[in-house]
């Protein structure tokens, strides 16, 4: 008996040093953790197909299919093909959560159209400012100062700036419109898991969105010219405070989407080409991006991965990434990315045909060979998701062989992505040019522009 209890003790040490096994404790310790942590509905949308609304993750391996990553801790992703609109795999891809700045990129995709970039000027106001919520990611916009509208997009896009948005949003008619815009917007998208309650993405409450509805609402998006080359910028000049008497000088600000800046601990992503990185104390870190590698386009995003570890989001964003393209014709769909309603004449479950004379979505190029020729190709398919799919990629890689989208297509690249001088005079560079982005999420990373109203949690934000 003696011996059978060494033998006993010897296998449960080796099981627990191997990891097969916790301890009584840590065992009882990590029922404790997961207990905590919140879980998925047992039924989502179907919207995109039935595996969608499903808990868990979403794949069908197929031969020489590689598994997927290991480790990945994201509540919730999705990988998906940009031309073809299929997912090639989900994990609660329709889990309404909080998307931080990821938002923005709906903000963007709506507002866009009504105020193109240009060098006109616009003097910000005390009241522009005054909604921007409590440690909110900002631009350094200053009142009584003027910028053009070009400016204020690259603050929205680069630096996260909830303080370019607001702005933008008075230029567009106010807050309120800007948001019924978006929700107007969101619907048309078929982003129905979307609840939008500020243009920004500064959580408040019941604002959620899910990884299926940020990846529509990239692919939207993407078929904007300006939307993609914002996106893919990797720096550019902002204009700074005037001071009397001097020139008013600039200074830079860089995309925070690390997978095209890179940072300790993340390498720029070989093709990467935007799209929205987020994070508040509320939403956890948030991405949606897209990249092209041999003429394929994928799309990923990742919501609230594990804070454990410093830049998560973007390594298990990364990791998919490479899994995507390795997998793509080695696995069987197990959803679609569905087109708007405009185009979708059917019951938006990623099957419907676009039909004669289907629309072509708002916004989308009308000079590259773009949506309207892909819609118009599209019926004569009799398929409008198609339609959608080709204006993305054709757009996409239109730009990218004519040089205009400099993210890593010939690898490496000297400057990781397209570099934009500020269109106005400047002084001496403001506090917004000396603030660097901390790499743990852990509470306000700049100072605030304006008194406004914090969500009742007390969020901050980094982006």
């Amino acid at each position: 008996m003696p011996a059978l209890k060494k033998i006993a003790l010897t296998v449960t040490s080796a099981a627990l040093l191997s990891g097969f096994v916790l301890s009584p404790a840590a065992a009882a310790d990590k029922d404790k953790s997961d207990a905590k942590q919140p879980k998925p509905p047992s039924t989502m949308s179907g919207i995109g197909g039935e595996r969608l609304g499903k808990a868990g993750t979403q794949v069908d391996l197929g031969p020489g299919a590689p598994v997927l990553p290991k480790g990945l801790t994201g509540r919730s992703w999705i990988v998906a093909d940009a031309e073809s609109g299929d997912v090639l795999a989900a994990h609660n891809s329709h889990w309404r959560l909080p998307p931080a700045s990821t938002l923005k990129m709906l903000f963007a995709d709506t507002v866009l159209p009504a105020l193109q970039p240009t060098t006109l000027t616009h003097k910000v106001t005390e009241s522009e400012l005054a909604g921007v919520g409590e440690g909110s990611s900002l631009v350094g916009i200053k009142e009584d100062h003027t910028y053009t509208v070009h400016d204020l997009w690259l603050g929205v896009f680069l630096r996260s700036g909830n303080d370019a948005v607001h702005v933008l949003s008075e230029m567009y008619g106010g807050v309120p419109k800007t948001v019924d815009a978006m929700k107007a917007h969101a619907e048309e998208l078929q982003a129905l898991d979307t609840v939008v309650v500020s243009p920004d993405g500064y959580d408040a409450p019941r604002q959620v969105s899910s990884a299926y509805d940020l990846t529509l609402i990239a692919r939207s998006g993407l078929q904007k010219k300006d939307f993609r080359e914002y996106a893919a910028t990797a720096s550019a000049d902002f204009p700074g405070e005037k001071k009397k008497g001097k020139k008013r000088d600039s200074f830079e600000i860089q995309n925070t989407n690390r997978l095209i800046t890179g940072d300790i601990g993340v390498d720029p992503y070989q093709g990467i080409a935007g799209v929205k990185n987020g994070y508040t104390s509320h939403a956890g870190n948030t991405f949606t991006g897209v990249a092209e590698r041999n003429g394929r386009v994928l799309l990923v995003t990742v919501m609230n991965p594990s804070a454990e570890e410093s830049h998560a989001v973007y390594k298990e964003a990364a990791h998919l990434l490479d899994w995507g393209f390795a997998a793509s014709g080695k696995v069987t769909p197990v959803g679609q990315l569905v087109p708007p309603k405009s185009v979708d004449t059917g019951t938006g479950t990623g099957t419907a045909t676009g039909g004669k004379g289907a629309a072509p979505a708002a916004g989308a190029d009308q000079g590259s060979g773009g949506q309207a020729e892909a819609s118009h190709a599209a019926a004569a398919n009799g398929s409008s998701g198609v339609g959608i799919a080709l204006a993305i990629i054709g757009g996409l890689l239109v730009l990218l062989a004519g040089g205009v989208f400099l993210v890593n297509r010939r690898w490496p690249l000297t400057g990781l992505a397209r570099r934009t001088p500020a269109t106005t005079d400047a002084a001496e560079p403001t506090e917004a040019a000396e603030r660097t982005e901390p790499t743990e999420p852990a509470g306000p990373t700049e100072p605030k522009a304006s008194t406004g109203p914090t969500d009742s949690a007390g969020s901050t934000e980094k982006s």
